[in-house]
């Protein structure tokens, strides 16, 4: 018989509730023995059953693994424990007030937190000293470097830290581009050369050479007589997030170039950016060419690295670090390019709650732990304002978030004055500040690390709110923007359908300036309003003369009817083009008014634009936060890869009413790529950790994780592809290779051959349906096809070039007689792989406006499908494959378009939008106008039908919904 547990201390206190609950979920369990869930949980006896001792708070990874070996909800724990870490910090009245503490010495804290090294910091930055040899000797041999890394792997620290101090004696120019780059540029060029900033910005933007010229007049004038100037442009990746202007993008890049390759140059130029935003530098042609030789990686820390930054900054100031501590440190930052700023706030924090002179792992673990740390400090923060405060805060935080297009969400920096003056405002950012999660200078406020977006829930939950009314706000503050920059001209001001849906924003989100943008635009609109009724009253009066003119000429009387008709006709296709438009842009915040306007204007004039608007305004969402993507080969089933890494089945043989199977969460992070095998027994997924993931789905309700493969790539992984035998996994990655895998047996997946030959990225992998022949394509803009009869002597059959871009998509259709690939050159090809050895270049597909992501054939192979970064999904007839025509069109999917995928419902597709939503679209008219009324909750009034359809009798398409 177990032995049973001590009683808990009857003082209540989160400790004795933590431990309490517990408890509780044990006897809900069973009551198993600490044996049996040490077997279950592979922790100790000793470390379970001090979990619930109710001494302590146990990690988060032990606590966990305890909820997991009793059968609980991890996610209500995490939540649980979290709340309990929060709760432990406040009891503690001064966090620093540490009995034995040691003071003197350890009283300026030795770790930055959030806050990148400066190169004031230089003796207290460790760690990083090999990286820094590489980037001095890389300046001093090429003048150019281009520091690629993740968020919070330490660009800026090492560039400010680490190298600007080897070059003490030469004046160094750092700043982050913004929104206005140049202008940036200039304004701290001419604080060096004491000249006036506009006459600097105007001369960059006109002359390339401006720049070398100016860094010349300041050498010629430094006191020291500097050999070099050092400029490093921080965050380079704003002038893909904040500037909007492609020519000031191309002016300032081609002004940092002729400058660092100028014969004469005195000037050596560093940039930092965000590894994700690599794309976005190889579509500068100026850079391209630089890339080649500039371009250095940054990667995670070796282990070797880690106990440096953590040791030696404490020895600096004679504290030491726990060995506990140090091991849970260096295994939670280990591997992790992105962990640098939450293991400096962690230590932050492990300092505050030092005990003596020594850093233990029972403060750390009262922090929150690595990733807890930094949200219990902004939970904190949060729970210490008041009600208003606290609305102020969640406006302010998601103020400073530029939204990201295909790219994660990055921090922005905002001129203080975009935001108000009241006392509560003040009082936020001070205390923001003070908590270290703000930057704030005389100027702007930024958040202090963009680590913040990944690891605060409630940040997290205000950003997944409402996205698109996070960019309609956006572009209401840029317009404002601009409308003060050109002296309030009122030809900036918002009219239309941008101004009813810039009204339709809370009016509490809004600062005052933005407020009276808005009231100006609509005092504007009225004006004009008011204006145009005083031009109908004319021409009716002129109408009225024309028909006492018309009643005399009876002869006239023919044509006048004609002309009636014709007014009429041209009216209604006005008034129902305008429908259209309105219900597009009422599609999120609206569906039934949306709904009904599409249905109306069809039912006005059915022409190809009200047929598309009403296929665009139906459809059915059937989740949110997903990652991932895939059908089965018989489309009656998907699988969804989510946020908090939870792999999800659906039944979708009715897609109106779908049904969820089953869920795993054997996934450590969300899968990006997914994909079926023969039968849909099988599914195959890849993460950003590029492990590949096997699971038995043959039980759809209880998906099995039968594996996990490191998949051998040196970069991002893509896509993967399944052979229809299923004997064949294929990958696709960024280090410009292809590796084919046998997952015959999916518990012991076997490396079989790496292919090369293309040139750069290689992206999409696609399968011919009898597996004889697999298809690439990669940024070199060729799509290649391989021989993988026998996959161990798998070689190249045929190279089609064709493509102006980078090729994204592939899709055999189900003949395996034609290919389709999509490109970022917004064009489509079909091509006649018959015989891969002869191919045929057939039909082009050209209507998208953006970059065409993925593609595909419908099961019967009579359509071809189309899903573009314009966010539109097309439908082609391809029956005549050299000619194919547009059959359908799908619009208003926010942050374009991922995947789309066919079901087995005839006409249906469900596809996954950047902004993570999956929606159920159906395609065919007759369908739509049969079940559209499903979505109206109250027919059209007569004074809304009037306003959408003036002149027209009352006559709301879905009158039975009253």
């Amino acid at each position: 018989m177990p032995r049973g547990e001590r009683p808990l201390e009857a003082e209540s206190g989160p400790l004795r509730d933590f431990a309490a609950r517990l408890r509780k979920l044990r006897e809900q369990a069973g009551g198993p023995t600490y044996r049996d869930l040490a077997q279950r949980a592979h922790y100790s006896i000793a470390a379970l059953s001090a979990a619930a001792g109710g001494r302590q708070l146990p990690s988060l990874a032990v606590t966990l693994a305890y909820v997991r070996a009793c059968g609980g909800d991890v996610r209500e724990w995490e939540l649980i424990w979290r709340r309990t870490a929060a709760e432990c910090a406040a009891e503690r009245a001064t966090p620093t007030s540490v009995p034995g503490r040691a003071e003197g010495p350890t009283d300026a804290s030795p770790y930055v937190g959030l806050a990148s090294f400066q190169e004031s910091d230089a003796d207290a930055f460790f760690g990083r000293e090999n990286l820094t040899a590489r980037l001095v000797e890389h300046l001093r041999r090429k003048r150019f470097l281009v520091l690629f890394g993740a968020s919070g792997s330490g660009k800026s620290s090492v560039l400010r830290a680490g190298v600007l101090p080897k070059f003490s004696g030469e004046p160094a120019l750092v700043f982050t581009p913004g929104a206005r780059p140049l202008e940036e540029c200039a304004i701290h060029l001419a604080a060096r050369a004491r000249l006036t900033p506009g006459a600097v910005a105007g001369e960059l933007a006109s002359e390339p050479r401006t720049l070398h010229r100016v860094v010349r007049q300041i050498l010629a004038g430094s006191p020291d007589a500097a050999d070099e100037l050092i400029v490093v442009v921080d965050q380079f990746e704003e002038v893909f997030t904040l500037c909007s202007d492609a020519r000031e993008r191309d002016a300032f890049v081609s002004a940092l170039l002729h400058a660092a390759h100028a014969p004469d140059s005195r000037c050596r130029v560093a940039l930092a950016v965000r590894s994700d935003f690599y794309t976005h530098c190889t579509r500068l042609p100026a850079l391209v060419d630089a890339l080649a030789e500039a371009h250095v990686p940054v990667g995670p820390m070796t282990l070797d690295e880690l106990r440096a930054a953590i040791v030696q900054p404490a020895s600096r100031v004679r504290l030491t670090v726990e060995g506990a501590l140090l091991a849970a440190l260096t295994a939670d930052a280990h591997g992790r390019p992105g962990a640098l700023p939450l293991l400096s706030h962690a230590l932050l924090e492990t300092w505050h709650r030092r005990r003596g002179n020594t850093l233990t792992l029972a403060g750390f673990q009262a922090a929150g732990g690595f990733e807890g740390a930094l949200a219990q400090t902004a939970e904190a923060f949060h729970a210490s304002l008041n009600d208003a405060q606290q609305t102020v805060a969640r406006l302010l935080f998601v103020r400073l978030i530029a939204l990201g297009e295909g790219t994660e969400d990055t921090k922005r920096r905002v001129p203080r004055h975009e935001l108000d003056d009241g006392h509560d405002t003040a009082l936020v950012l001070e205390q923001a500040t003070r908590a270290r999660l703000l930057t704030v200078d005389r100027d702007h406020v930024e958040i202090a690390h963009e680590a913040l977006i990944r690891c605060w829930p409630r940040l997290g939950d205000w950003l997944g709110e409402n996205r698109e009314r996070l960019r309609l706000h956006r572009a209401l503050t840029e317009a404002t923007a601009v409308w003060e920059s050109l002296d309030r001209d009122p030809d900036t001001l918002y009219r239309g359908l941008r101004l009813a849906a810039a009204k339709d924003l809370p009016k509490e989100t809004l600062s005052a300036r933005e407020r009276a943008f808005l009231d100006t635009s609509e005092a504007a609109e009225q004006a004009q309003t008011r204006r145009a009724r005083h031009r109908i009253r004319r021409l009716r009066r002129l109408v009225a003369a024309l028909v006492v003119l018309l009643l005399c000429a009876a002869t006239a009387v023919g044509h006048a009817l004609r002309s009636q008709q014709t007014v009429t006709a041209q009216r209604n296709h006005l008034l129902a083009l305008q429908a259209v438009e309105t219900s597009a842009a009422l599609r999120t915040r609206d569906r039934s008014l949306a709904v009904q306007l599409a249905l109306a204007a069809y039912r006005l004039e059915s022409n190809r634009t009200t047929r598309n608007g009403l296929l665009s305004v139906a459809p059915h969402t059937l989740a949110r936060h997903v990652h991932g993507l895939a059908v089965t080969p018989d489309g009656r089933r998907l699988a969804t890869a989510h946020d908090d890494g939870s792999l999800r089945m659906w039944d979708m043989t009715d897609p109106r009413d779908p049904r969820l199977l089953g869920t795993t969460h054997d996934h450590p992070d969300s899968a990006h790529t997914l994909a079926f095998g023969p039968g849909g027994e099988t599914l195959a997924g890849i993460g950003e950790d590029r492990a590949i993931r096997l699971w038995d789905v043959t039980d759809p309700s209880r998906p099995h994780l039968r594996s996990t493969t490191p998949s051998l790539h040196g970069d991002f992984v893509f896509s993967l592809a399944m052979s229809p035998d299923g004997r064949t996994l294929a990958t696709g990655s960024y280090d410009d290779t292809i590796r084919l895998w046998h997952v015959r047996d999916p518990a012991r997946p076997r490396f079989l051959r790496e292919l090369t030959g293309h040139s750069l990225n290689v992206k999409p992998v696609a399968f011919s349906p009898d597996g004889s022949v697999l298809a690439s394509g990669s940024d070199d803009r060729t799509v290649r096809l391989w021989d993988v009869t026998d996959p161990l002597r798998a070689s190249t059959t045929a190279v089609l070039r064709d493509h102006d871009d980078f090729v994204v998509g592939l899709a055999f259709s189900r003949d395996g007689r034609t290919l389709v690939s999509g490109s970022d050159d917004r064009t489509a090809r079909l091509w006649d792989v018959t015989d891969p050895r002869h191919h045929r270049r057939l039909g082009r597909l050209h209507a998208h406006t953006g970059m065409i992501g993925y593609v595909e054939f419908t099961p019967d192979g009579q359509e071809v499908i189309t899903a573009g970064q314009d966010g539109t999904v097309r439908l082609w007839k391809a029956t005549d494959r050299s000619r194919p025509t547009e059959r359908a069109l799908l619009t208003g999917l926010s942050g374009g378009l991922a995947v789309v995928v066919p079901l087995a419902a005839s006409d249906t597709v469900a596809t996954l939008s950047n902004d993570h939503t999956i929606e159920i679209w159906n395609t065919d008219v007759a369908w739509v106008l049969a079940h559209a009324c499903s979505h109206a909750r109250t027919p059209l009034t007569p004074a809304r039908w009037t306003r959408h359809f003036p002149g027209l009798d009352h006559r709301p398409p879905c009158p039975g919904h009253d």
